[in-house]
């Protein structure tokens, strides 16, 4: 539903309130229902907080730095995500950098949202404040920044509510805005005059970005309940903040005054600050920088709230030749006071590790134990068997192991109603363990991922072939996935070689076994890898080009129609073409550097380009490129085009000015009426009764951002997502479904791959024409009653000693087939070698395919394929096709 906010500025106390009202979705255009999932991955992205409620048991929320927050359901083991509504208009607000739970009214749940400090992000920062555990929200807009994507965004929690008296909330700040206060709930906010000191250490001052001049500020807020009566706002509370100085302070008249906590220690930054009550302890865990990524010192510290005394209590002092770490993750057993755990900050090699105490941090036992180098001894053990790509594909040498134990471990956290339970958070996933105790005895306790419905990767390209696995995604941080099931994790991401991100992916139109994937990784660590890489069936099985030199980051590809060549741009090089593989790339002509390539589906020869605001045609596969004569396209901003399949040079093409459609191969574009601004556009099967594929887009049609189908070329647009579904700054990848009209798979940043199906009935399309003259020929080929079908065989690649081809089976009967045989005899000693989209076996030149349990069923009249690679000469066998 629609959140208006209205926004009142007392410039006397510099309060801010806003509200938002739920209203009827408001839209130009008519809409169509939609129910919407995740494509299941589980995790892919870094998951700073978790935040257990204190007083409800089971009641548990993460969130994340750039893909919202979500509430844990313990009765389905799976994260609901929480923050869908933020559109492009506030996409920054799935940044969150704090996230707080009322420990009197447990349904109000709080969320300090905004993305980025720099100019990345062109939006202020907000609380937003929800009285029903996430499922509503009203907003307080504030008049600066916040960086849930920012460096020191796992320190925390900044926003706390206090435990005697819930209507008072604090907030600490970055950049210099200090600690903020509201009186009301969330709904108004006004700063704390009387705290001393904003923070003032960044890791790099001097950053041009503005990323790394970023200061976290006032990174944490912890109550000592014990301090005063239910009822009255807490007298005694505890400040970390962001200053290797003065980096702890208190104040004792419910934020009146403020004070330096005397005798606290210096020269690091306190990521977390956390309060036993019961024996009165303040425990701090410090490093020397603000993490996420680094962190090479630092120390544990207990403070004595009765008698005021710091006692350093690290597990492996700053001092000690041992200490290549700091520390952050810190909690405590609220069931056995004086029982704690912390988390190194940060030891990537060969692990992270946890530490634990059970008498307030006079001793420690460690997760894990050298024996004899490489050796180690562990008190865990890993099942990863639910989401097996956590492994990513590695085979380390001890003393490493796969999966990791974590990186980037800000949030450890321990259920407080339960010592056995305990959740974390990792660079990937949400790690947990329900035997926790284990530890204590001498057993090995399991972990296993929780992350189930806590979907957030980065995706920056989809693809839905024709027939193999309905899609194959690139991912930014976790390389990209062949999804086989949408609502089964995959197993492995893309392996041999491993992208960290996959920047770009294209498959063959009419060769769809044949994909081809760019990407980044560090170039140091694998000078003989290549940034770009290849499969012939279909995502499955990869292996890598050779590449030009000087590249470092994958840019966009494209593959031929036909798989036979390939054009490549990638990032900050020319522009290259290849005849095969990438056995060797040839730099193409007319095409400047930074362009986007993409190829035509029907024409093997021909490929496109867009930069400098020009667009640019290949008719030579790649080797030439001329500017056509187009002109009013987006000269600046990112810029999608796509060709359509089917039919040659017919070109949609999305940016900020606009959609816009050539049906030249890009000599003219017309851009279309009322869509004002476009961020992608896809297509998917045709509407029934229709002949041209269904359109998708993200755009602004009448004054409203969404998501967008045409199932008559851009005639007329229906709204298929609504104001609940807006996934912040959603598109950067999109594709429709070519076997399912209506399926529609949208790219997140941060939320996922979204995958949305019609809930409404057929559309009834009129035809726009209609035809004058009746037809007087009766067709002379009547379909095959029951089931029945036929086979073709077209060969497509050769090389010396070897063929590649493709079969497609079309129903030709009255009746849906079940499943198919296909059957043939090659004329001479040709072999198949591999093969995909079938089951096959072959007895010297007999040859006998079957469907797989996804493509037998075949309406009439549709048809599905296979393709195969082949040693020996290319032949044209005679085929039989059996249906049943």
């Amino acid at each position: 539903m629609p959140r208006r906010l209205f926004s009142v500025l007392l410039a006397v106390a510099v309060v801010l309130a806003a509200v938002v009202v739920r209203m009827a979705p408001v839209s130009a255009v008519a809409s169509d229902p939609y129910a919407f999932k995740n494509v299941r991955i589980d995790g892919g992205g870094f998951v700073p907080g978790i935040v257990f409620n204190p007083t409800e048991k089971n009641l548990v929320y993460a969130r994340t730095d750039i893909g919202g927050a979500y509430r844990w359901n313990q009765s389905t083991r799976t994260w609901t995500p929480l923050l869908d509504w933020v559109g492009w208009d506030r996409w920054g607000w799935n940044g969150v950098v704090s996230l707080a739970t009322d420990p009197v009214d447990t349904d109000r749940v709080y969320v300090a949202a905004g993305m980025y400090t720099n100019s990345w992000d062109p939006g202020n920062g907000a609380v937003l404040r929800s009285t029903d555990k996430g499922a509503t929200w009203q907003a307080a807009p504030l008049p600066f920044k916040l960086g849930g994507n920012m460096p020191g965004r796992g320190m925390g929690e900044a926003l706390a509510v206090d435990p005697n008296r819930n209507s008072v909330l604090y907030l600490g700040t970055p950049n210099g805005n200090g600690l903020w206060r509201s009186t009301d709930h969330g709904a108004t906010w006004a700063k704390v005059a009387s705290f001393p000191n904003p923070g003032d250490y960044a890791q790099d001052p001097g950053d041009p970005n503005g990323y790394l001049s970023h200061r976290p500020g006032v990174v944490w807020v912890t109550f000592d309940p014990r301090s005063s009566a239910k009822g009255d706002a807490t007298r005694t509370i505890y400040v970390g903040v962001a200053d290797k100085d003065d980096t702890v302070y208190r104040t004792t008249d419910a934020g009146a005054t403020w004070e330096r906590v005397p005798g606290q220690p210096t020269g690091y930054l306190a990521h977390k600050g956390v309060l036993d009550t019961v024996n009165g302890n303040l425990f701090i865990a410090t490093s020397d920088t603000g993490g996420p990524y680094d962190g090479g010192k630092g120390d544990v510290w207990r403070y004595a709230t009765a008698t005021g005394t710091w006692t350093q209590v690290s597990p492996v002092p700053s001092s000690s030749s041992d200490a290549y770490f700091g520390y952050s993750g810190l909690t405590l057993d609220r069931q056995n006071p004086g029982t704690l755990m912390v988390a190194t900050q940060i030891s990537w090699w060969p692990d992270v590790i946890f530490f634990r105490s059970t008498d307030s941090g006079a001793t420690w036992t460690r997760v894990w134990d050298w024996t004899s180098y490489p050796n180690r001894s562990f008190r865990y053990k890993m099942d990863v068997s639910a989401n097996p790509w956590l492994t990513f594909g590695g085979n380390p040498q001890p003393p490493e192991v796969t999966p990791k134990l974590g990186w980037m471990t800000e949030s450890l956290e321990i259920d407080p109603f339960d010592s056995d339970r305990m959740m974390y958070g990792t660079g990937a996933t949400v790690y947990g363990t329900e035997d926790l105790t284990k530890w204590d005895s001498g057993g090995q306790f399991t972990i296993r991922p929780m992350a189930r419905g806590l979907e957030e990767t980065a995706v920056l390209d989809l693809v839905s072939p024709p027939s193999g696995a309905p899609l194959v995604s690139a991912l930014g941080d976790i390389g990209g996935f062949r999804h086989a099931d949408l609502d089964a994790v995959p197993p492995m991401m893309f392996t041999s070689p491993g992208f960290t991100s996959t920047t770009s992916l294209d498959y063959a139109e009419k060769n769809p076994g044949v994909l081809v994937r760019a990407g980044n990784f560090t170039d140091a660590d694998r000078p003989n890898d290549s940034h770009v890489a290849f499969s012939t069936d279909g995502g499955a099985n990869w292996f890598q080009g050779s590449e030009p030199g000087g590249i470092d980051e994958g840019g966009t590809v494209a593959a031929a129609a036909d798989g036979s060549r390939f054009v490549w741009a990638p990032k900050g090089v020319a522009v290259h073409h290849s005849t095969g593989f990438g056995t060797s790339w040839q730099q193409s002509q007319g095409l400047p550097t930074g362009a986007v390539v993409e190829s035509d589906r029907v024409d093997p020869m021909t490929f496109y380009g867009f930069g400098g605001g020009r667009f640019h045609l290949s008719t030579n596969g790649g080797a030439t490129f001329t500017a056509t004569a187009a002109t009013g396209l987006p000269a600046t901003g990112n810029v999608h085009f796509k060709a359509l399949p089917g039919t040659k040079g017919d070109i949609w093409l999305a940016g900020e000015t606009g959609l816009f459609r050539s049906t030249d191969g890009g000599a003219s574009f017309t851009r279309l009426p009322g869509v004002t601004s476009a961020v992608n556009v896809g297509f998917g099967k045709a509407a029934p009764g229709q002949s041209y594929p269904a359109v998708f887009a993200v755009a602004t049609i009448g004054g409203v951002t969404g998501l967008y189908r045409s199932d008559d070329a851009g005639a007329n647009w229906v709204r298929v997502n609504d104001d609940d579904h807006q996934w912040g700054n959603m598109g950067e990848a999109l594709t429709g479904d070519p076997r399912i009209y209506g399926r529609v798979y949208l790219g997140t940043n941060g939320r996922g791959i979204i995958y949305g199906d019609r809930t409404g009935p057929t559309p009834t399309v009129t035809p726009t024409v209609t035809p004058t003259v009746t037809p007087t020929v009766t067709p002379t080929v009547t379909p095959t009653v029951g089931k029945a079908c036929t086979a073709t065989y077209t060969v497509g690649n050769q090389w010396p000693g070897g063929f590649s081809a493709e079969v497609t089976v079309r129903n030709t009967g009255t009746a849906a087939t079940a499943g198919w045989k296909v059957t043939w005899k090659y004329p001479g000693d040709q072999r198949i070698t591999q093969l995909w989209n079938g089951s096959h076996t072959q007895a010297g030149a007999d040859v006998t395919v079957s469907n797989l349990s996804y493509n037998g069923a075949v309406q009439p009249n549709a048809t599905t394929s296979f393709g195969l690679n082949g040693a020996g000469p290319a032949a044209t066998p005679t085929l039989t096709c059996t249906a049943s």
